[in-house]
């Protein structure tokens, strides 16, 4: 008697998906994980406050930054209203008192785009295309750095005292020392070749990414401002040997530097016991452009080594899920019913 065996078909929808999914998380972890190192040790001079304070002193500074303070105000629940609300226009007045000999300009909505479609239309398609409202703002910043130079501030940042001795130094960012570079804070001279770096990358890292706050924060905002600053750094000439101490450690701001290119970064860090903040504070009304994913990513911030293991179980599963449907499929048989057993002479 002879025995018919058919294959069991595949059920392809189920690998199909795993395997789509598997295929997304694998691209997402191995783009990502190419800019991982932005959340550790930075290039650059490391500045504290109080060090720049006492630097201010030296006969020998040359101002390099113009005096010019920027605040960016785009009211993205109310349309064409470009009113501060009292506590950021209380804020701004306040750091007015403090700078008298500053200008200072305040970026609206319509004035911004007028800049970038006036001074850099190539970038417009890109400036519009954005899909968050708060990516315009980082660019913005960006390309103000480049134009005209000058200090930053976000609104939410406050003035302690005038911010002349931060002046003396080309380019710099603040390092709040836990993680990636920060953007609420800047300043430059104008031109400066850092600056033409990150305008430049912005194009190139304009991924729509399925997560809101990794969108935001790789193709524009603190994520992808620090992977530049990094590429900025690995480009420039090394130091000779004995020409200065590690770039990574802070450095007497009063000293001739290793190499006149490289960035500085002005220390704020809030924990306490940390060195003081002497010019800027933060009135905590921040967040605007928080989405439904910054408590996920804050919580991710706090127990890595937890959401790194889930992150690895899921990719486990996702594998083993493909390999065992590729196995059923490639081994699997059952019995072919009949009506009538067919004999061997048949």
């Amino acid at each position: 008697m002879r025995i018919r065996l058919r294959r069991v078909p595949l059920r392809r929808a189920p690998v199909l998906w795993a395997v789509a999914l598997l295929t997304v998380l694998a691209f997402s972890i191995s783009r990502l994980s190419a800019s991982v190192h932005i959340f550790f040790r930075h290039a650059g001079i490391a500045l504290t406050q109080p060090q720049i304070a006492a630097a201010h002193h030296d006969k020998n500074s040359v101002q390099h930054v113009p005096k010019i303070i920027h605040h960016i105000f785009h009211n993205w629940r109310e349309p064409g209203n470009d009113a501060l609300p009292p506590h950021w226009a209380e804020t701004r007045k306040h750091c007015m008192e403090l700078n008298p000999d500053f200008e200072f300009k305040l970026w609206t909505d319509n004035n911004s785009r007028e800049f970038i479609e006036t001074e850099y239309a190539w970038f417009l398609r890109t400036y519009d295309g954005y899909r968050y409202p708060v990516q315009r703002v980082d660019a913005l910043k960006y390309f103000l750095m480049l134009h005209y130079g000058g200090i930053y501030l976000d609104l939410d940042n406050t003035c302690k005292v005038s911010l002349t001795p931060l002046l003396y130094y080309p380019a710099w960012v603040t390092d709040g020392a836990r993680g990636a570079l920060s953007n609420n804070i800047l300043a430059a001279r104008p031109h400066h070749p850092f600056w033409q770096l990150v305008t430049v990358s912005l194009a190139r890292y304009d991924w729509k990414w399925p997560l809101p706050y990794v969108s935001v924060m790789y193709a524009s905002g603190q994520w992808f401002l620090t992977a530049i600053w990094e590429q900025y750094h690995a480009l420039l000439p090394r130091p000779a040997p004995g020409a200065g101490q590690d770039q990574n450690q802070n450095q007497d701001p009063a000293r001739p530097q290793p190499h006149e290119h490289r960035l500085y970064r002005v220390l704020m860090d809030g924990r306490p016991g940390a060195d003081e903040w002497v010019f800027f504070g933060w009135d905590g009304s921040g967040g605007t452009w928080n989405n439904w994913d910054n408590r996920l990513f804050w919580s991710i911030g706090q127990y890595p080594l937890l959401y790194l293991a889930g992150l690895l179980g899921v990719t486990v599963l996702l594998a083993w899920l493909v390999v065992r449907c590729v196995r059923r499929y490639q081994n699997g048989y059952s019995l072919l019913p009949s009506a009538r057993p067919v004999s061997d002479a048949a």
